[in-house]
């Protein structure tokens, strides 16, 4: 397995990750065996981070990975875990809770649904509006400190709260979606990254499956959010699955597959970028995996983006209340 290295002083990593959400939440439907197969094969094919959230499934996914530790080799993985996203029993979002006392509380149940006593990153899910973020980076340079967490990230932040971060504790690596349809980091928050020697965790690398070469209209079903995902709808959704179809072309013409080819173009974008998958069956894997295979050329990249023009999506990454709720998208 290829390794990169989160941060300028962060750990080395395998240059795939292994994002764990749709095992317990907002996907649809997930098999648990199935879940538990699929995380042991991808650490027998060298995955070592593995990227849950405290509130994906409210504790569900914390603990499935827990069990699933019990049989993997734990001081070889690294866990990446946000916090901070608050819900209601129904399931409903409430907001952001960064405070410091927060942080602590939600670390102390996250290694007890883990099972483990340290957890490798840590990080807020989203900028909390009512808190500074100094005072957030700060009681994580606490538990630091402690010994309960290894590293600082951060999610979704801009330019602004990544340099106010950086200058309280060094921030190893910003997670945010990144790929063909949605580059809007290349801006301002890559180069700002680049700057301050923090690496980039590029979740939605497939666009939640919109450009894998699967999607089919009409498959979002109960409980699965991409049936209210903006791009998801409509003439919006035509055109950006005909989006995928250009990229398909590209992709069968140099013998890979769709999702292999937006992999490997979002891992070519640099050695200071991991590309998170999110699968959670083992053929949805072994594909992902087969991106690590890909040699793009300049000439492939060129093809790629002729049939992937950056701003060429329709519609948002999310629902309008929560693109609000997004440090990363605002301007200035």
């Amino acid at each position: 397995m290829i390794t990169r290295t989160l941060g300028t002083n962060g750990p080395a990593v395998s240059a795939l990750g292994l994002g764990c959400m749709g095992m317990s939440a907002l996907y649809g439907p997930a098999d648990r065996d199935e879940s538990l197969a699929t995380l042991k094969a991808a650490v027998d094919a060298g995955i070592t981070l593995l990227d849950t959230g405290d509130f994906y499934g409210m504790g569900h996914n914390e603990m499935l990975i827990g069990e699933a530790l019990k049989t993997l080799p734990r001081d070889q993985l690294l866990i990446s875990v946000k916090f901070g996203a608050q819900r209601g029993p129904d399931g409903s979002w409430l907001g952001f809770d960064s405070r410091p006392a927060a942080v602590k509380t939600a670390c102390a149940y996250s290694l007890q649904r883990l099972g483990v006593d340290h957890i490798d990153v840590y990080r807020p899910a989203r900028l909390d509006p009512n808190v500074p973020i100094e005072e957030t980076v700060g009681a994580l340079a606490e538990l630091v400190e402690a010994g309960y967490v290894r590293h600082i990230g951060l999610s979704e932040v801009g330019a602004e709260t990544l340099r106010r971060a950086a200058a309280v504790h060094p921030i190893c690596d910003l997670q945010i979606e990144y790929s063909l349809i949605s580059r809007g980091i290349e801006d301002e928050i890559l180069p700002t990254c680049r700057e301050l020697g923090i690496a980039i965790t590029a979740y939605g690398v497939l666009s939640r499956g919109l450009i894998s070469g699967h999607w089919t209209r009409g498959q979002a079903g109960a409980g699965d959010f991409r049936a209210m995902s903006p791009r998801f709808q409509g003439e919006n959704l035509e055109r950006n699955l005909a989006l995928a179809e250009a990229l398909g072309a590209v992709a069968k013409a140099r013998g890979v597959s769709t999702a292999q080819a937006a992999i490997a173009w979002v891992a070519a974008q640099g050695s200071d970028i991991i590309p998170l998958v999110g699968s959670r069956r083992r053929d949805q894997l072994s594909e992902a995996l087969g991106a690590l295979d890909v040699a793009l050329s300049a000439e492939d990249l060129a093809a790629i983006e002729a049939a992937v023009p950056r701003g060429s999506a329709a519609g948002e990454r999310y629902i309008a209340a929560q693109m609000a709720m997004l440090d990363s998208e605002k301007r200035g």
